[in-house]
């Protein structure tokens, strides 16, 4: 009696775990569609849905091992709702070989880290063959740095693409191969980060392409604030340091999300098709991806394969995104794992519209 006792406990418990994994993981995939801020548990949910998805694959074997299959249906069925988010990570399709034969339209987005700050411009040049190599026509850069040492990159860079603009305080920059009719920066009020648009005219057809940078206060700023003060012999504790990394995380969440609603109006009142690419510094389904993807479409969906990830190390994220409007055929999109930065570069293809 006893033995039985104790199995019924734990297929009880893990019962009422399954029904809290189902619960969490429904209200996780929904966590973007409320601002984060006065909704952060639920907004919160989005950045482990990964977690809750492999632990309902997991229920679901332990309850099809047990057979029981009227407890199977709940994972079952809170994995069939994550079809739609799972998309945005992985795709299952096969690339397609004849996209880079076809006419169209070649954007790049690129957090380039300073070009490592170093002198000699390698990296710089290396990054613009890079863009060669990929026969990018667009190329949209996060922490620009047009010197390396006495160097000036965009010298380099106009033998191939003619045209440039910068952002604000020069640390983003849109280069094209198209002539670029209008540019100007949108600035985020309290805050370093920004962003720009470019009017760019491709054979008669104009795009608004914006480059972003969203808000980057994180757990990462707190880790490594909290090292230098150890190294300087202060002593700090985890549970502050626990806090702290909690409240700039948050705190960025809600400003990111102030800034998704600027970029969004913005793009709202726009005439032209729009593509936005950039470093948003949010995982799909947040509150800032529903936001900036709108009514665009998100490129990796639609002609992307395989696994999609943009920031290296440990933490293999997505969070950097190319949109596109809706209009436009995608016809590839991937990521090339450069080292030369903590991000990956990001490739789009859309086929242009024949004239009648």
């Amino acid at each position: 009696m006893g033995k039985l006792a104790v199995q019924k406990y734990f297929s009880f418990m893990m019962l009422i775990i399954t029904l809290m994994m189902m619960i969490f993981t429904i209200v996780g995939l929904y966590g973007g569609d409320a601002y984060p801020s006065g909704n952060m548990a639920r907004a919160l949910l989005v950045y482990v849905l990964p977690l809750l998805i492999a632990g309902n694959v997991i229920l679901l074997i332990y309850w099809l091992i047990l057979r029981r299959w009227h407890w199977a249906l709940m994972p079952l069925i809170t994995l069939l709702c994550c079809i739609p988010y799972t998309g945005t990570l992985y795709q299952f399709r096969s690339v397609d070989e004849t996209a880079e034969k076809q006419e169209g339209l070649k954007i790049a987005t690129y957090n380039v880290a300073g070009f490592g700050h170093e002198a000699s411009g390698f990296i710089a040049q290396d990054v613009l063959a890079e863009m060669k190599k990929q026969k990018v026509d667009v190329f949209c850069i996060q922490e620009y740095n047009d010197y390396s040492g006495d160097k000036k990159n965009s010298e380099s860079y106009k033998e191939y693409f003619p045209y440039m603009q910068y952002g604000l305080n020069g640390h983003y920059a849109i280069y094209s191969r198209y002539p670029i009719k209008k540019s100007e920066p949108i600035e985020f009020p309290a805050s370093a980060n920004s962003a720009m648009w470019a009017d760019i005219d491709v054979n008669g057809q104009i795009f608004r392409v914006y480059n972003v940078h969203l808000e980057t206060a994180g757990a990462h700023h707190v880790y490594y604030r909290a090292n230098k003060m150890e190294e300087d012999g202060y002593n700090v504790q985890g549970n502050r340091l626990l806090e702290a990394i909690y409240g700039s995380y948050t705190v960025g969440m809600i400003k990111r999300a102030g800034q998704a609603n600027i970029l969004a109006m913005h793009i709202r009142d726009c005439e032209y098709p729009v593509i936005l690419a950039g470093d948003c510094v949010d995982v799909p389904y947040s509150y800032v991806y529903n936001t900036l993807k709108g009514e665009l479409s998100d490129g990796f969906k639609e002609c992307g394969s395989g696994w999609m990830h943009t920031l290296r190390g440990k933490t293999p994220l997505r969070i950097d995104y190319i949109f596109h409007d809706k209009n436009y055929e995608g016809l590839s999109y991937y990521m090339k794992e450069l080292s030369y930065s903590d991000h990956y570069p990001v490739f789009l293809k859309i086929a242009l519209k024949k004239e009648e």
